[in-house]
């Protein structure tokens, strides 16, 4: 709210900080420690950290921004809600150009990287809708492990959700 607008609700009692009614203006708190609720509507925490999930479309690079010009994920950031100056945002994972999907994107590089990095085990779920009818072999080709540009990748779960008009929805469970 505008600082007027604030101004108004104190003096109106309508804002608390750590359970006791504030109405001196200019009354100073620490908004990453306090509890400060307004109209008994809890205000969020400072954090130093952000956190976004973004359902990448398809057509966008995996990456922050592109040498060659193509749509990255900061291009969709600033066409939907603005992009702060100077914020570093890092992506969790990358999905292929012509894919859509999930993807988290942070500023805070140690979450990131225990997400990411294999060595934390941090299970993945994929869903994909893939033409041709998925059978048993291919199932069992993709629990055996395939090899992928960037190395191999193996599934400890994969079902076939879904065959429809020759193709199917198929959910993976990556390790």
């Amino acid at each position: 709210a505008s600082r007027r607008k604030c101004e108004e609700l104190m003096l109106d009692g309508l804002v608390t900080v750590d359970g006791e009614v504030v109405t001196r203006l200019g009354t100073k708190v620490d908004p990453r420690t306090a509890v400060i609720r307004v109209s008994g509507k809890r205000l969020p925490p400072l954090t130093e950290h952000v956190y976004l999930m973004l359902n990448k479309p398809t057509g966008v690079v995996s990456t922050m921004s592109d040498p060659e010009g193509r749509r990255s994920l900061d291009d969709v950031l600033r066409e939907s809600r603005g992009r702060v100056p100077g914020e570093r945002l890092f992506h969790v994972g990358r999905l292929d150009t012509d894919t859509s999907g999930l993807l988290l994107l942070t500023n805070d590089g140690d979450f990131a990287h225990r997400m990411a990095h294999p060595s934390y085990e941090v299970d993945k779920t994929y869903v994909a809708e893939v033409e041709g009818d998925v059978g048993k072999h291919v199932v069992q080709q993709l629990l055996d492990g395939v090899t992928l540009e960037d190395g191999p990748v193996t599934c400890s779960e994969v079902r076939v959700v879904a065959h429809a008009r020759a193709k199917s929805i198929v959910e993976q469970l990556l390790d």
